[in-house]
Formats: C-alpha cells, sequence, structure tokens
C-alpha cells in the first residue's frame, strides 16, 4: 500500500485540522499507549449483498496494520444522512464515511469533513476519473475519495431487439420507433419508463439544461429546455410498444421484474442492479443484457447523473485516528481492492487500472464502464440533491395524469425556491 506523505507531516497537519474543527468530544478515542488505534467506519452498502465483501477488506487491512482495528458498522443508506448529521454536529461521528455522492457539498460545507488534498489518502488522485474527482470537491477542495460510482444506461434485452431487427436507439424519437417495432415483430412492449425525478434527470440533460443552474444561482426547472425534456419524458408513457406510467409504490419493482422477466425489451437503469439482472430469466445467459448510452435529446448531447459513493474522513476525530482512517481509505480504494469489490459485487470501479481484464469478463460491468463519459457531475450545491424530492412528487402528479406540465413543474419551483431562496426564478 502506497504510504504517501511522510508520517510525521502527516501527523502535524492533522493535528492542526483537528484543532481547527474543535477535535472529538466523542469520548475514548480507541488509543492506547501500547494498542492499536481504533477507528469506526460506517458502511452504508447493503448489508445481505454488498456488506460481506468490505467486511473481508476490513479483515485484510487490519492483518496487514496490526496497530490499526476498524470497528466495522453497518448503517441503513436510507438512515446514513441524518444519523451521520446528527453524530457529527454532536462531535461524535465515525472517522470514515461510505458517504453518496451528493452529501459532499453539504458536508463539507458544515465542516464536517476532512479536506484530503495531499493526504494519504488522495496519494493515487491521478488513477481516478476526473469527473468523480471533480464531484468529490466543493470549493476547490477534495474531501472524498470515489469508492464506487454508476450512472444511468438504456439496458436492454439483446435478443428481443433482434428479433425486431432494431439497434440500441441514440435519441428519443428512435426509442419511440424501436419500441414500435419490437412490439409488432414480437407482442412484447419495448420501454418503460419511471416517474422518478432522478431517472428523468436525463431528459433535461438532453435539452442542456438542470433544475437549476448553480453558477447563476437560477431556477431553470420551468425553462424553455426543461419544459421541452419533461414533454418528451411523459411521451414515452403513451405510444406503440409504451408502457403507461407506474404512478404505485411498488412501481420501482414492477419495472425492475418486468425487464429481468423478458416482459419489457428496454428501460433506463444503474448497475446497482446488475447482480439482480442476472436473476431474471431473460438473462440467464448473461451477455444477452445490452446496455446502452441513453439517448440523446433535441440538443443532440445524451447525458445522465453520476452517482455512487466515496469515502470520507471526519474532520472531528483527532489526529492519531485521522491518520489511521486515511490509510484505510488508502487500502480501501486501491486498485486491488476495488476490483476484488467489482468481482464480488457487481459495482463499478472509480478508477481505471482497476477495469481489469477479469473484472470486464463481466458483460454488465463492461457495459456500464463503456457508457461512463456520458456521466454528467452534480453542481457542487449543498442542497443540489434534495431538490429531487419536490420533483418525485410533481412528476408522479404528472404522469399519472392528475396535474399539467406546467401545473406541476410550476408548483416544483415554487417547493423548489423555498430550498434555494436566494435563487432567482
Amino acid at each position: 500500500m502506497r504510504r504517501g506523505i511522510a508520517a510525521t507531516a502527516l501527523a502535524a497537519s492533522l493535528a492542526l485540522a483537528a484543532t481547527a474543527c474543535g477535535g472529538s468530544d466523542s469520548g475514548d478515542s480507541g488509543d492506547s499507549a501500547d494498542g492499536p488505534v481504533t477507528i469506526t467506519w460506517w458502511d452504508t452498502s447493503n448489508a445481505t449483498n454488498e456488506a460481506p465483501t468490505y467486511q473481508e477488506l476490513v479483515k485484510e487491512f487490519e492483518a496487514a496494520n496490526k496497530d490499526i482495528k476498524v470497528e466495522y458498522v453497518n448503517v441503513p443508506f436510507d438512515q446514513a444522512q441524518n444519523k451521520f448529521d446528527t453524530a457529527a454536529g454532536a462531535k461524535g461521528a465515525p472517522d470514515v464515511l461510505r458517504s453518496e455522492v451528493g452529501w459532499t457539498p453539504a458536508f463539507a460545507k458544515k465542516g464536517f469533513f476532512l479536506p484530503l488534498d495531499g493526504t494519504e489518502a488522495l496519494a493515487d488522485q491521478a488513477k481516478f476519473q476526473p469527473s468523480l474527482i471533480e464531484q468529490a470537491t466543493y470549493e476547490d477542495k477534495v474531501y472524498g475519495v470515489p469508492f464506487t460510482t454508476d450512472t444511468l444506461a438504456l439496458v436492454y434485452n439483446k435478443k428481443l431487439f433482434a428479433d425486431a431487427g432494431v439497434e440500441p436507439p441514440t435519441t428519443w424519437d428512435e426509442l419511440k420507433t424501436a419500441a414500435a417495432t419490437i412490439k409488432e415483430e414480437t407482442g412484447v412492449d419495448g420501454y418503460w419508463g419511471s416517474t422518478s425525478a432522478y431517472y428523468a434527470q436525463s431528459f433535461l440533460y438532453g435539452e442542456g439544461t438542470d433544475t437549476v443552474d448553480a453558477t447563476a444561482k437560477k431556477i431553470t426547472v420551468t425553462s424553455p429546455e426543461a419544459k421541452k425534456g419533461y414533454e418528451t419524458w411523459k411521451s414515452l408513457f403513451d405510444g406503440d410498444g409504451l408502457r403507461k406510467a407506474n404512478t404505485t409504490a411498488e412501481a420501482y419493482s414492477a419495472i425492475q421484474d418486468a425487464f429481468v422477466n423478458g416482459e419489457v425489451a428496454s428501460i433506463i437503469q444503474g448497475p446497482w442492479e446488475i447482480t439482480n439482472f442476472y436473476k431474471g430469466s431473460a438473462f440467464a445467459d448473461k451477455n444477452n443484457l445490452g446496455i446502452a448510452t441513453v439517448p440523446a435529446g433535441s440538443s443532440g448531447e445524451a447525458g445522465a447523473p453520476t452517482g455512487g459513493h466515496n469515502l470520507s474522513v471526519y474532520a472531528g476525530s483527532d489526529a492519531s485516528r485521522q491518520e489511521a482512517a486515511l490509510k484505510f481509505v488508502n487500502f480501501m480504494t486501491s486498485a486491488k481492492s476495488q476490483e476484488t469489490i467489482a468481482l464480488k459485487n457487481s459495482t463499478l470501479p472509480t478508477r481505471d487500472d482497476a477495469y481489469t481484464d477479469q473484472v470486464k469478463a463481466d458483460p454488465g460491468i463492461a457495459g456500464y464502464q463503456g457508457v461512463l463519459a456520458a456521466a454528467q457531475p452534480r453542481p457542487a450545491l449543498p442542497e443540489y440533491s434534495s431538490l429531487w424530492g419536490p420533483l418525485d412528487e410533481e412528476l408522479l402528479a404528472i404522469a399519472g395524469d392528475k396535474k399539467s406540465l406546467d401545473e406541476g413543474l410550476s408548483s416544483a419551483e415554487t417547493a423548489i425556491q423555498k430550498l434555494v431562496p436566494d435563487f432567482t426564478k
């Protein structure tokens, strides 16, 4: 494992950082004059499918670093953000957090994350995809090391597409045509869309816009470009070979199940479902899974939101624990560790040298690696991830014909204004 900067210089810099952040008031630091330093890691991954791999890597790290013990805690993802916010505010947070990329600006702004520039954790910075480092950056400082990444893609059933004689579409209009042809030739619906705001984000990128312009501090969700994107999104719920919007609480699982069992030929989905794709009858042969860049809008460009997780270090820990945490983050994000994680969990590495021949033998991982170029980093806006909340509610109403597009987007704009009150409409 690479050591990065000298331990003495690191300890001095961390002591300064800890002083600036007020140190740690979380009680026992885990340090002992004759024992190992103990750090705590909150892992927010799936406890059944992913966590065992991380627990094995923790053991491997401890075996190679006898002076460090890692207390592993699996925290449910949907609870982790609030739990960490509360714990960090009380200066009792874990030393390392598996943080969703969208959490970085808010926690960095509050001073909860340690800047990692020049530390051992980020010693291999040049190995990581630049867009992922950008996503971990707030006000010109890097606050997380990219751990896993994801984006959305058009996933499709190669056999159904071949039986219908159609190629993966590159525009939304081509998708409509392909869906109709697939329905006519095979009897299977060609596409089923989601009402979720996150999944609708690609329609905005395809028109060269977003929900807000963070640089200009302007809400753009009702702009002509955004309306055009959402009009295209809504149009894909009505037509030959296009399934109507599912507005129930079970929509996600219904769409997923229909795809993996060959009842619909294509959907928009992320790589977190790779292992579940293969459990479906349609993909008993993994090579039947097709993965293509999301279709482009009228701008001619295709784009999908970048997701994933970083490993971030708590700024409130004492210097010895921060030093140990930085070593741990460096180990967990190394090429070797990322290769192991990819092979066992079917998640996407964040560094190119982890895409070994063995990793790319998985058609799902190889396919998603091929679409990462279209992934767009989120703006470094602390409130950005929360903007999808109002849109989830309004898009559901629009897709279910409870509100017109104008009504729904106007309501979303009003709700977003409350989240970013210094933005203009």
